[in-house]
């Protein structure tokens, strides 16, 4: 089992990626085990929005994509590119309804799997905040006015 380098004292930098910070491939890989786990637990309606195996949990196909993605965009390994080309996320996602509620419901879902892997102090902010932007930026539909 891979020891995770995080905590208060770990501050990521181009020395020492994310990636590193939470333990490379294992810790990444557990990560979206429970970031996907979480999604399905709390927020129905954005897994909904995602292949889903025979028993309804999201694909183990996106479930790896998504792994091997994040992994890469971590500062690790870039397999994702070398498989699946350029991410290319907002393009990606442009079939894909990302309002406000969606971007919150994804962020509490990886906020949710953050907690529960135990990622705290520098890298826990430096992954909220890029998180958030990406999340944002992936905006693509304004909520219809009540």
């Amino acid at each position: 089992m891979t020891t995770l380098r995080q905590g208060p004292d770990v501050e990521v930098s181009p020395e020492h990626t994310p990636y590193e910070a939470l333990g490379g491939t294992p810790a990444v890989n557990a990560l979206v085990e429970r970031f996907y786990d979480a999604m399905e637990a709390h927020e129905p309606e954005l897994a909904a929005l995602h292949v889903v195996d025979a028993a309804g949990k999201v694909s183990r196909e996106s479930r790896d994509r998504f792994a091997l993605f994040l992994a890469g965009w971590l500062g690790g390994p870039q397999t994702y590119t070398e498989r699946h080309g350029h991410p290319r996320l907002r393009m990606r996602h442009a079939k894909v309804p990302v309002t406000i509620a969606t971007r919150d419901a994804w962020l509490r879902s990886m906020e949710r799997a953050l907690d529960a892997q135990g990622v705290t102090g520098g890298v826990r902010s430096y992954l909220d905040a890029r998180f958030a932007e990406v999340a944002n930026f992936l905006r693509n539909r304004d909520e219809p006015t009540p």
